[in-house]
């Protein structure tokens, strides 16, 4: 759509920023080194710097939340060991850990639990606290190699 709001085909040379955001899925996860090289790989295919983001919840935690640190550990490991096409991570992450549904006729917030996420399950700011932690240990770690 243009501006003036009619159809438009636009053409461009594309996204020289673009970045990768693994999640894992159907065939497994897909944060451990072999699964970072190869989108990495594919980036340099296509002509792009490598810039992979790594979701520690979804399917790289097989959507359970408690295991969103132990993705993040692994994460940290690679970074520590010098991997830079690693950008960042996402975490499910809320004040208080796990979810809750939402039920017909829940009409006022106080009728939730505080801090629970309504969305995905979640860990908690003090579990996230620690893996932040992590990653900046590894990102320190991998600065002073290079």
């Amino acid at each position: 759509m243009t501006k003036q709001g009619v159809s438009a085909i636009v053409h461009t040379k594309g996204n020289p920023g673009a970045h990768i955001i693994l999640r894992g899925g159907r065939s497994g996860t897909n944060y451990d080194s072999k699964s970072i090289t190869a989108a990495s790989t594919l980036c340099g295919k296509a002509g792009i710097e490598a810039s992979l983001i790594v979701d520690c919840s979804h399917g790289n935690s097989k959507k359970i939340h408690t295991n969103q640190p132990k993705v993040a550990s692994a994460v940290a490991e690679q970074v520590a060991d010098g991997e830079i096409a690693i950008r960042g991570v996402m975490i499910e992450s809320n004040l208080k850990e796990g979810k809750q549904t939402l039920k017909p006729g829940v009409t006022h917030p106080s009728q939730l639990k505080y801090g629970v996420s309504v969305t995905d399950a979640c860990i908690n700011i003090e579990t996230t606290r620690s893996v932040l932690k992590e990653l900046a240990s590894a990102v320190q770690k991998r600065r002073a190699k290079n």
